[in-house]
């Protein structure tokens, strides 16, 4: 049983994939070029935005549109504590501050309640500017940008959608990507919507930040690539990439989105009132980057652990350090109270094996083997 089975995937599309990497090969244009264009044009319409800008990779994208925004020394961007490590780089990477907040403890995302007594605090102490709030829509949930917008505006902050894992999904049929004043996604092979390597993206409505984004992905360049009127970085998205992912798309909106949410039923009527599962909140639909169970304390969670890997079952733990423990911000202040949730989903969270073409019958035999050792 694979944890996300990518070889499944390739042997139902192969012929197609296969054709779609040929084709650039016989163009012999590996950087830029058709594939590329006409996949940013379809992520732009089926996200619902005017501007879709590829990128290598998903922390490039963070980065390029904090660049654009020209957030830099003495600035403070807020960053969920429950997240991968990539969201408060890039703030730490263009000179600013991370500021990190705790999550809600059903949905796993940035608690808007905390985000608001977080911006608060800042101001008081009077030492950094709050500019930016990077909400991160974990596990394939979007997060509750009706609450984090008006919080936002409020304060007069920019909104940073992190869409890593949350490509996909939507809130009341606003997909995930089209939020707040722009948003990023990772093409990373094991994402909602992956290629065969690195890969990203940014969304925008914003012809300014368009335009700047553009320029700062390629060495800052004016009007062509030999007058740089800026300094930038080197960011693009391989056309082989580009081509593989068009097919991608397809198949993603065709059925794959569909299989996640039937495993994601499947494996909910199996362990309701044996474990706790992932909460869906009304009008919210995730592209399940994973299907995250909670238990009772840290040794539960990793005898399961144990238990499923004696039974040739993978499973992974999202996250194991929370970000204001991490080395590279030992040198910001915190206080341990803050994070009360954060600390504990990290002790208590465990993802089990997801993906759309997992079979029922895979799901049946990972609940059983739960089942059982919650019984003993």
């Amino acid at each position: 049983m694979q944890f996300r089975d990518l070889k499944a995937q390739y042997t139902q599309y192969k012929s197609v994939i296969d054709d779609a990497i040929h084709n650039v090969l016989n163009t012999g244009q590996y950087i830029g070029g058709k594939p590329v264009n006409e996949l940013e044009k379809d992520l732009a319409e089926y996200v619902g935005v005017k501007h879709c800008i590829t990128c290598a990779n998903g922390t490039d994208a963070l980065s390029l549109v904090l660049m654009a925004w020209d957030v830099k020394e003495g600035d403070a961007v807020f960053v969920p504590d429950f997240t991968f490590f990539s969201t408060g780089e890039v703030v730490s990477f263009n000179g600013a501050t991370p500021v990190f907040v705790d999550v809600d403890e059903k949905t796993f995302n940035i608690d808007p309640e905390k985000l608001t007594q977080s911006i608060e605090k800042v101001n008081k102490e009077g030492k950094l500017n709050p500019k930016v709030v990077i909400p991160v829509d974990l596990f394939g949930l979007p997060a509750n940008y009706n609450e984090i917008e008006k919080i936002a505006k409020s304060y007069n902050l920019l909104v940073l959608e992190d869409g890593a894992q949350g490509f996909g999904g939507n809130i009341n049929g606003e997909m995930a990507c089209s939020f707040g004043n722009a948003a990023t996604t990772s093409f990373f092979p094991a994402k909602p919507l992956g290629c065969y390597g690195d890969g990203g993206a940014v969304f925008t409505d914003s012809d300014e930040t368009a335009e700047m984004l553009r320029s700062y992905k390629t060495h800052g360049k004016g009007e062509n690539k030999y007058d740089n009127v800026r300094i930038g970085i080197n960011s693009r998205l391989d056309t082989i990439q580009a081509a593989i992912l068009q097919v991608k798309l397809h198949a993603f909106k065709e059925h794959e989105l569909d299989g996640v949410n039937r495993a994601y039923q499947l494996y909910s009527e199996r362990l309701q009132n044996i474990v706790e599962t992932p909460f869906i909140p009304e009008g919210y639909y995730s592209s399940f980057a994973q299907y995250t169970i909670k238990l009772v304390s840290k040794k539960q969670r990793n005898a399961l652990q144990d238990k499923l890997k004696e039974n040739n079952i993978p499973s992974m733990i999202y996250y194991t350090k929370p970000m204001h423990r991490q080395q590279a911000f030992s040198d910001l202040p915190f206080d341990e109270r803050d994070f009360p949730v954060t600390n504990k989903l990290c002790d208590t969270v465990l993802s089990l094996p997801m993906h759309p073409y997992l079979k029922e019958g895979e799901i049946t035999r990972v609940c059983d083997v739960i089942q059982d050792f919650m019984s003993d």
